[in-house]
């Protein structure tokens, strides 16, 4: 597919009191390519993603989806849009079972948030679907299995299969390998490339070697704002960046 710019943020800004968190963040997502933020702790990198999902409304600049302006859109409605976020930690529901937790997911996608969802497991059907993403994202393991029995790399990978389950064309993914194998951080990387032909990818991550295997743009903050972006070659050359990120001396 063609590289197509999907979603943008344009010039977003946000303080907490007297903190400036971003500043003046301009960044576009496309199909066709993985987009990644990078920075220290404390960049502004988990509020950026927060302003493009709904999660906190920005103080001045807008969001913008395939050309519409959805800054004031809250974040259900943007669920519904095809925006997707996954979070630093896995956050699956804890009272359901494996499979339940990525029926609920697709549920809550497309059957407008009910306040009540009957078991899942009573659906052959939806088994059926649950399997399957939990096949794609590698995680073998039976449906029915509780999910506090899962460790943390399985339940990552289940928050994998639930942000697919709603059928997103964005996904904003918040450290995917966090605490997982290297097993598991190769297949979910498999996964990622494989999606992004159809889907806008935006990805926070902290493992170095995952960002320069994957990411075809990579976006450096510090203090909130852009220091860098490019090619990941490029990134790797800015003295800045490496000074900065890298922790080598200037």
């Amino acid at each position: 597919m063609s590289e197509t710019t999907i979603l943008e943020a344009r010039g977003l800004d946000k303080h907490f009191g007297h903190l400036h968190v971003t500043r003046s963040l301009d960044l576009t997502v496309q199909t066709g390519r993985i987009h990644a933020l990078i920075g220290p702790n404390g960049a502004g990198k988990t509020t950026a993603l927060s302003l493009l999902s709904g999660n906190l409304a920005p103080d001045a600049g807008r969001v913008v989806l395939n050309g519409r302006d959805i800054t004031l859109v809250d974040l259900p409605r943007r669920v519904d849009m095809g925006i997707c976020r996954s979070w630093q930690t896995s956050s699956p529901f804890a009272g359901f079972n494996v499979g339940e937790n990525v029926v609920l997911s697709a549920l809550a996608a497309t059957e407008k948030r009910v306040r009540f969802f009957p078991r899942a497991s009573a659906d052959v059907d939806r088994n059926s679907f649950a399997r399957s993403l939990l096949g794609d994202v590698g995680l073998t393991v039976d449906p029915s299995l509780p999910v506090i029995e899962l460790d943390h790399g399985a339940r990552r990978l289940l928050e994998i299969a639930m942000v697919l389950a709603t059928r997103p064309s964005i996904l904003l993914l918040d450290e995917p390998m966090a605490g997982l194998a290297p097993s598991d951080v190769r297949v979910v990387s498999d996964l990622l490339l494989g999606l992004k032909d159809d889907h806008g990818l935006l990805l926070v991550e902290h493992d170095m070697d995952v960002v320069f295997t994957l990411a075809d743009e990579i976006t450096v903050l510090a203090d909130g704002a852009i220091v860098a972006s490019g090619a990941p070659d490029a990134i790797r050359a800015n003295p800045v960046v490496r000074a900065l990120y890298l922790q080598e001396e200037r």
